[in-house]
């Protein structure tokens, strides 16, 4: 039977502020536990928090960037709950009045556009750690965490695969650091996802969905939500009813596994916090934050497509981030404009798959965007087959500095397009192979492809491979 999948994500995306977002308590990270935590951010007697104006600025830039509605007034409320590493009994967050609600973002999986909504997106703070490790069975508290100024980004149930929270997740990883308000790094926590899964009949109501907590990856995001969707399936087609719930997701075994039962918004007992005025955002303030916003991805998406005549879809992979998109643009703008595709190309093809491979950012890349384009341009002009380029590539990858045509001209690469060299080279090939040359005349065409491998054998990958064909055939009659 079919089951349609439902889900939707709440992000935490910390803040690029040197300070806590009610302290000015330091939010570096890797200090020794507990160094990083002043009076207010351990709830001493008689401290009260201030709100720190970055962590504002930085929720704006987000409204702004996902065309949200930008709150004049908006609430910071408590959220009560106890546990060990909130010494406060409380976090200060924000629940009836956000400061961003509405917008969100388009996302791509594969070659299918999706729009996914979003709720709201509102100030928090983070709270403490509890470490398990190394305390011989007991628990250590480590609160240089708490108090880190936090945007939770809530979508609205849009996404109906794990493929395609993914897509969201990362375009909403691209959309945080290209602007600057989150450095992404999720092995440090500082961008993680809770996803909330259910399933249903198609056309039925909403199923009771289940939280899985802190995903700080993407392939255990997907992970995740596979294992959870099946789950769920199971557990109804075999009689038994979801309990709501929040579940941990074990990467070791694939598996996620309830921790407690899911709370509602009614069992934190929100209240406005008494200690923190209202935050007014005026017209003015959100003009002055808009004009520091750079050039958005959906804006640069558009632009690829429309003046380098690039695909939708290679044009939100080359803006998938900000480096990525600076790259291609400086390898177009050496290569010339003609050459944006071929550029496109080797920056979504060859150079990833390095990049990738080395698990090394684009920015390190040891291919500059101006030494790609001067290999392009040769490739473009006919001086490099595709065989010689990857040639090229890979002494312009292990090299020392040195450009295209530096390599072309030390190693002897130029690609050979001149008939009166090639052509006796295809005289000897058709001589010493007329079994070859028999069959192709016979109507097998793989026969031809062997002819043409022997004879970029014999050039040593050099002849112009369209050159090779035109000549063959025409010495054919094919």
């Amino acid at each position: 039977m079919t089951w349609e999948v439902v889900i939707g994500l709440e992000t935490h995306a910390q803040l690029q502020t040197q300070s806590k977002i009610f302290s000015g308590a330091s939010t570096a990270f890797g200090a020794e536990p507990n160094r990083q935590a002043c009076a207010v951010d351990i709830a001493l007697p008689g401290v009260l928090p201030v709100l720190n104006r970055e962590a504002v600025v930085c929720a704006i830039k987000f409204g702004l960037a996902i065309g949200a509605n930008i709150a004049p007034r908006s609430i910071f409320a408590r959220k009560n709950y106890f546990y060990p590493d909130l010494p406060k009994g409380y976090q200060i967050s924000q629940f009836e009045l956000p400061v961003v609600s509405g917008g969100g973002l388009t996302i791509h999986v594969g070659e299918t556009e999706k729009f996914v909504h979003l709720t709201r997106a509102h100030l928090e703070e983070d709270a403490g750690k509890s470490l398990h490790e190394d305390f011989h069975g007991k628990t250590g508290i480590d609160l240089n965490r708490a108090g880190t100024p936090l945007l939770e980004i809530v979508t609205e149930p849009d996404m109906r695969s794990s493929a395609e929270a993914v897509a969201y997740a990362k375009a909403l990883h691209s959309l945080v650091t290209w602007i600057g308000i989150c450095d992404g790094n999720m092995q440090e926590g500082s961008f993680r996802c809770d996803a909330n899964v259910s399933v249903r009949r198609p056309g039925e109501p909403l199923g009771t969905r289940r939280e899985i907590k802190n995903l700080n990856s993407f392939r255990f995001l997907q992970q995740a939500i596979d294992y959870e969707i099946q789950w769920q399936i199971n557990e109804i087609e075999e009689g038994r009813k979801i309990q709501q719930a929040t579940v941990l997701f074990n990467p070791d075994t694939g598996e996620t596994r309830a921790m407690r039962s899911k709370e509602d918004a009614h069992d934190y007992r929100y209240f406005p916090d008494p200690d923190l005025l209202p935050l007014e955002i005026k017209p003015e303030w959100i003009e002055e934050v808009k004009a520091t916003l750079p050039e958005l991805p959906q804006a640069m998406q558009q632009r690829f497509q429309s003046g380098y005549d690039l695909s939708a879809y290679d044009a939100a992979t080359l803006a998938a981030t900000r480096d990525m998109a600076r790259y291609f643009e400086a390898s177009v703008t050496a290569a010339g404009k003609g050459q944006a595709k071929l550029c496109a190309n080797w920056v979504m093809g060859e150079l990833a798959a390095r990049l990738n491979k080395a698990e090394m950012p684009i920015e390190a890349a040891p291919i500059s965007a101006t030494q790609l384009a001067g290999m392009v341009k040769r490739i473009a002009d006919g001086t490099l087959s595709s065989k010689l380029a990857k040639e090229v590539f890979e002494a312009l990858w292990n090299g020392d500095g040195q450009d295209a045509d530096a390599i072309i001209e030390a190693r002897g690469l130029k690609q050979v397009s001149d008939a009166s060299a090639i052509e006796p080279i295809i005289d000897a090939v058709l001589a010493a192979n007329q079994k070859s040359v028999e069959e192709f005349r016979a109507g097998k065409d793989k026969a031809f492809n062997a002819l043409v491998g022997q004879i970029m054998k014999a050039t040593k990958g050099k002849a112009n491979p369209q050159q090779v064909n035109d000549l063959l055939r025409k010495k054919l009659g094919g």
